[in-house]
């Protein structure tokens, strides 16, 4: 377990944080603080450089949960951030698993930082999953090609591959002639339609996977068949927003900043789930 330095406040009358560095000693004096960590002497509050104690950099983080109506299934689609920069945000909730905005993908509006939730979801995606995520059917293969570690799924022209698809989604497929449990085949690296020459494809990367079902504990490897499996593909949890469901939703932000940054409030747009 990590140690920590808990500090008070006389104005808020609680303990309002904690700090990562843990000195031998502390001692307030002429209005500074002091430390001494290995038998030497530092000053707080005095450098440029904030998270930095003892020559090791530190991030900031916080942690709180949104609890608002806590019997309804709310989906928790963005986080509204109010200060002057962007954090790392993860979020964990009782129904879906986890959900992430990276800092780079926050955009400042009105001096407001605005991120969609992504869906983290797993790879191969668990049954669990498949309501809550976008899973599109396509249909029954009819040729099925491989090279180094790829393979190409061929269609009949009369199936609609649609424009939903992407690269970078997985692929699965259903074995006949139940159609059960979809199996991970691959993820997408192209998708190749050209219906007057008779070229409807899908292009994946199997990446010398043995195509390990989507059940625990796992049975038996299944490879895919040369034809006549059922496929399907799940969008990428970064490209494709639905954010996280759940009855309450915890969140977690970290700041890596070296320089005074301010945050002083963390917003949700959140809609009630029907099923």
């Amino acid at each position: 377990m990590a140690d920590y330095t808990l500090t008070y406040s006389e104005w808020a009358q609680g303990f309002p944080s904690f700090y990562s560095y843990t000195p031998d000693w502390m001692i307030g004096m002429n209005n500074y603080f002091y430390t001494f960590k290995g038998g030497n002497l530092y000053r707080h509050n005095v450098n440029n450089i904030r998270n930095n104690f003892y020559g090791i950099q530190y991030n900031s983080t916080l942690k709180s949960v949104f609890n608002d109506l806590p019997l309804e299934n709310k989906l928790f689609k963005t986080i509204n951030l109010e200060g002057d920069n962007s954090w790392q945000t993860n979020l964990i909730t009782d129904i879906q698993d986890s959900g992430f905005i990276d800092a780079s993908w926050f955009e400042k509006k009105e001096q407001s930082w605005y991120g969609f939730v992504r869906n983290t979801g797993t790879v191969p995606s668990q049954t669990s999953e498949y309501a809550l995520r976008s899973l599109n059917g396509i249909g029954k293969s009819a040729t099925v090609t491989f090279g180094v570690n790829t393979a190409t799924i061929s269609f009949s022209t009369n199936i609609s591959i649609g424009n939903i698809i992407s690269i970078g989604d997985m692929m699965y497929f259903s074995l006949p002639p139940n159609y059960g449990t979809p199996s991970l085949a691959g993820q997408i690296t192209a998708v190749n339609i050209n219906l007057r020459a008779g070229i409807n494809e899908i292009v994946i990367n199997t990446d010398g996977n043995t195509f390990i079902p989507v059940v625990t504990p796992a049975p038996t490897t299944i490879p895919i068949p040369i034809n006549d499996a059922y496929f399907l593909y799940i969008k990428n949890s970064v490209a494709e927003s639905h954010g996280v469901l759940g009855h309450y939703c915890v969140f977690d932000i970290t700041n890596s900043n070296t320089n005074k940054t301010e945050l002083f409030t963390v917003e949700s747009e959140v809609m009630k789930s029907f099923p």
